[in-house]
């Protein structure tokens, strides 16, 4: 579906210039390979006020030296700071906000007015970007926080491309839109079935993510499971809003949990909304994930502005992204609103998985011998894929494999241990080498 845009859009951007692709930083190690693998910014967690209380969040000292690393990149660096203040949340957000400024922090993304208002007092240098969490959708609440000093809108996921064209002719300020990632099943970070079922408050960073577990549904009343009937009847029953018994319990009966965002096939369109900052989700996903995610939508970018008029999706950033991928993928609703048809209810026909299998630390361009380090177990004869920024690519079988001291090994199988082996192609610290592991279950 193509996407018609009206000549009159405001757009921060220059003529010719990219979109800012923003990428999730969980931890300092997954900061780095994100700038590496072609990310123009990447966003973090503190130790305070952000919404990912569960993910290696930076302290001042790494925030520093993420800066400094991002820095030799041309990249930026956001904080986000975007859970709802309760009043106890409130002492020291000052010197926090302060520590950021001094830190070299381009940003902080923020829901909340109290901490807006006190980061435009203490520590005017930080943009203020507004986080999805405040759930914009339409240009007159945009125009209200550009009244309010702030920088950027971070818009809610359920804004469309129509929602976004008529916000970008009527509001002068920069847009951020998710591209890729987890949907919330709510308004982002609005629900409280994580505070009702485990006393943890998905506003203050404690989200169990409740809508993705595995439920049996009862009829009011009941005391036991009536009649089970097939998995296929079962979904028609719900998604027809039928209720009573029999009901489902089946080997994966999901209810609530939606299919993760993928716009990698929608590029062109992506760009001519004028958007200016396009953003994965995923702070607590793996460095694999960030990796192959940011390198595919990094080539399907560079590939548009390189030529406009002739670009093609090329089959390989899709087969990447499938790679990373742990749930099935849709387009949200850029297009139109979501419908039964982009939730998960039941099994689904599983993609291949991979894991993360090594890191190349060092490559002897005489020997052609890489040194890798072990991520997870691999041994001679198994077959393997290298891949780096850019697009680099190829695959090749393990030959014989041998520790830092020459010594021959049966496997790779002690977590971070350093071997080498003769590789098919040249490669470069940094790449990394995925194995296949079969179907998930």
């Amino acid at each position: 579906m193509e996407v018609v845009l009206e000549p009159n859009v405001i757009t921060k951007l220059k003529p010719g210039q990219k979109p800012e692709l923003l990428a999730p930083g969980g931890s300092l190690e997954k900061l780095k390979f994100a700038i590496h693998y072609g990310a123009d910014a990447v966003y973090i967690g503190g130790q305070k006020y952000g919404l990912r209380s569960n993910a290696d969040n930076f302290t001042f000292e790494e925030m520093r030296e993420a800066v400094e690393f991002a820095d030799r990149y041309g990249a930026k660096v956001f904080v986000a700071a975007n859970i709802y203040a309760h009043n106890e949340d409130i002492a020291g957000i000052e010197d926090y906000l302060r520590n950021l400024q001094e830190a070299g922090i381009a940003a902080i993304i923020v829901a909340d007015p109290a901490i807006i208002e006190t980061c435009k007092r203490v520590a005017p240098k930080l943009e203020i970007h507004l986080s999805t969490q405040q759930s914009t959708v339409n240009w007159q609440a945009v125009q209200f926080w550009v009244e309010e000093g702030v920088h950027r809108v971070v818009l809610a996921r359920e804004t469309t491309f129509e929602e976004i064209h008529e916000i970008k002719r009527n509001v002068d300020v920069e847009i951020e839109t998710f591209i890729h990632g987890a949907m919330c099943s709510s308004y982002s970070g609005r629900c409280v079935l994580s505070n009702h079922f485990t006393d943890r408050d998905s506003n203050r960073g404690g989200c169990c993510q409740s809508c993705r577990w595995k439920y049996d549904l009862f009829e009011e009343g009941d005391t036991e499971i009536g009649q089970l009937v097939s998995e296929e009847e079962a979904i028609g029953r719900f998604k027809e809003g039928m209720t009573g018994t029999p009901l489902f319990r089946g080997e994966d009966p999901f209810m609530m949990s939606a299919k993760d965002l993928c716009m990698i096939e929608h590029i062109p369109d992506m760009i001519r909304s004028g958007v200016e900052s396009f953003k994965i989700e995923g702070r607590m996903k793996s460095i694999h994930y960030v990796a192959t995610v940011v390198n595919a939508y990094r080539q399907a970018i560079d590939a548009y502005y390189a030529d406009p008029d002739n670009y093609k999706l090329q089959e390989q950033w899709l087969q990447e992204i499938y790679k990373a991928a742990n749930r099935p993928l849709n387009t949200g609703f850029f297009y139109d609103a979501p419908g039964h048809e982009d939730h998960i209810f039941g099994p689904e026909d599983k993609r291949i998985d991979y894991d993360f299998a090594g890191l190349v630390v060092e490559y002897d361009e005489t020997s052609g011998v890489a040194t890798v380090q072990q991520r997870n177990h691999f041994k001679p004869g198994q077959d393997v894929e290298f891949f780096g920024p850019g697009g680099t690519f190829f695959k090749m079988k393990v030959g014989t494999l041998t520790d830092e001291e020459g010594r021959e090994l049966d496997a790779a199988r002690h977590p971070l241990q350093r071997v080498k082996f003769q590789v098919d192609q040249p490669v470069k610290p940094m790449d990394m080498m995925r194995k296949q592991v079969g179907k998930k279950k």
